[in-house]
């Protein structure tokens, strides 16, 4: 696995209240709950003693493994995502919602002679999400050389038809409101993804109507799964599964 060397944050959403404001909000929760066990069991109500221990333990266990798929977790899979897609290093990569980079740089680590291109509205659906934080990780993966990013929206992208080669995205098309927004986003990379191009999209929801519609519109290889464990965001209710395409032509 590519040993990264940038900041990608957390992600999650932090419209309301910030990464910080949630992690004390569950600690308190979970210090509560053993509390109340501590209590209830010195009390010989043994039952409440038991269950308050055990939802202290879910909310630990998920919060635990929430940190892992987002700090580890997810460097892992899209290491084997990318690998996967065998490129040569001439090509052009795009990625959808790329955030602070942690799969558009790696992606551009595989790219010696091509392009990594990101695009992103650097929403708060991740920790300090801008254009600088990617391109500062840029700088410390050593890959600023072949990698641009554009605030664009994913369902009015500022590219042209059959413009690129391959086509990934983390997390982010869910992010869009309703369902005709992803349904457009969807769409829009249908468009730039020239023919024979390969498309990666890797989501929490709606992957079985992405995999439907690229099918209804004749893609070849056309393939969903459950990532795993390790981009468990939670727990196995917040699983991740992966959509692989090739565009007929």
């Amino acid at each position: 696995m590519h040993d990264h060397r940038g900041d990608y944050g957390i992600d999650g959403s932090f419209h309301t209240i910030s990464a910080r404001g949630q992690a004390i909000g569950l600690a308190a929760q979970t210090v509560a709950l053993l509390g109340w066990a501590v209590v209830g069991w010195a009390r010989g109500k043994r039952l409440t003693a038991a269950l308050a221990a055990t939802s202290a333990v879910g909310i630990a266990s998920s919060a635990a493994l929430y940190v892992y798929a987002t700090r580890v977790g997810k460097f892992v899979v899209w290491d084997r995502v990318l690998a996967d897609l065998r490129l040569r290093g001439d090509e052009t990569v795009l990625d959808l919602g790329c955030g602070r980079g942690a799969v558009l740089l790696a992606a551009a680590t595989r790219l010696p002679r091509g392009r990594a291109v990101g695009v992103d509205l650097w929403q708060a659906d991740q920790t300090d999400n801008s254009p600088e934080a990617t391109l500062a990780n840029a700088a410390l993966e050593a890959v600023s050389d072949r990698v641009e990013v554009h605030t664009a929206d994913m369902t009015a992208l500022p590219l042209a038809d059959d413009s690129v080669d391959v086509i990934v995205s983390n997390l982010a098309i869910h992010n869009i409101p309703t369902r005709a927004g992803r349904r457009k986003a969807l769409d829009e990379a249908v468009r730039v993804l020239r023919p024979g191009g390969r498309l990666a999209i890797a989501d929490l929801w709606e992957t079985r109507r992405h995999a439907a519609h690229l099918r209804e519109l004749g893609w070849r290889n056309v393939r969903r799964r459950n990532v795993g464990w390790r981009m468990y965001y939670g727990g196995p209710w917040f699983s991740t599964r992966l959509v692989t395409a090739t565009k007929p032509g």
